[in-house]
Parts: C-alpha cells; structure tokens; sequence
C-alpha cells in the first residue's frame, strides 16, 4: 500500500520544477500541495497529451463507492479485473512524481524508500474523472526485498526510462506490470 509520498522542491531537482512549470498555468495551482503528499491532496502528474507526456494537477483518491472516503491505491495484479479500474488502466494512465514514499512497519515506525542514485521516484498511477475532478490511484504491487522487511505491498515503480511506454504505449502495459521493480533505498522517517 503506499498511503503518503514525498514531493519536494529542491534547486537540484530540475525534473520536478519543470514539472512544476507546467503545471503552474493550471487553475487549481493554489491548490497544489508540495513536501508530504495525502490522499485528497492536490498534485501533479503526468498523462498523455498529444502522443507525449505532459503535466497537469489531480486530486489522489477516486470516491468510494460506499459514498465516504476515497480509494487511493489499486492492486496492479487485479487492475483490469475490477470494474471501477478497467477502463482506465487500459485508456487513462498517469506517472506520479515523487521524491519517495512512506511506508510504516508492524510498530508504526515510519521509513522513506527512495530510488538508489536519483532524488526522484515515479509510480504508476491510473486516473478518471470524478464529477469535474481528474482524480487517480497509485497501483501498487508485492514488495520487493527493499521493502518487504517493512510492508508487504509497495507502490509499482516506474524506471524514468519507461514513462512515454506507460503512458502512450497500451501494448507495454502487461510487461510493465509484471517486471522485476527496482532495489530501493531505506531510511527512518
């Protein structure tokens, strides 16, 4: 389960202030939350627009379909089996940015897991619209041995590389699903 992520800011993170960027022209901009991201929390992301990748703000979280709360995570082996899922893994994918994610262990001890030598970490996502509002999930998968120690389920990280494949390529879809994720780096929070 991934249930918080981190977006910070940093001069040296120059992939995440063009995203920034471009996301600055958006309306909800005011709304846009950076540092410890939660569900309901206004963020960016990166979906296709004109065959390319191309950032814009949605809300994490679709609204329960008991009428309280959101969903926030979607199981990535069960994604296209779930019906509030199917049509967007396979019509509206999105790549969250992060800088990492939480995880907390069976003794409520809060980790950050973080991608080796990068300061940024992408994870799939699906998204549809909500009463006027683009909203998303973050897929996850099994842990890895990175994270397992500390969850049983991990976000589905995405390698750089393999963005435009997630988000205009339906025929890597499968494979991306099912590929080994990457070793992850571990620090108390």
């Amino acid at each position: 389960m991934c249930g918080r992520y981190t977006l910070f800011t940093d001069q040296e993170l120059r992939e995440i202030d063009e995203i920034i960027d471009q996301v600055s022209r958006e309306a909800q901009f005011s709304k846009m939350k950076t540092g410890e991201i939660f569900p309901t929390d206004v963020v960016p992301v990166l979906v296709s627009e004109k065959n390319k990748p191309a950032a814009h703000l949605y809300t994490w979280g679709f609204p329960s379909f008991r009428g309280k709360g959101v969903i926030i995570n979607a199981r990535s082996e069960t994604v296209y089996e779930k019906r509030m899922f199917k049509a967007s893994i396979e019509t509206r994918r999105c790549v969250i940015p992060s800088t990492g994610f939480y995880e907390w262990d069976s003794e409520k001890k809060k980790f950050l897991f973080n991608m080796p030598e990068s300061s940024l970490l992408y994870m799939c996502g699906i998204y549809n619209r909500f009463e006027g509002e683009n909203r998303f999930v973050i897929l996850t998968t099994s842990s890895n041995k990175s994270v397992l120690d500390v969850h049983e389920r991990m976000p589905l990280v995405l390698p750089e590389d393999k963005i435009e494949d997630w988000l205009l390529n339906k025929s890597s879809v499968e494979g991306i699903l099912l590929n080994e994720h990457p070793e992850l780096i571990k620090k108390s929070a």
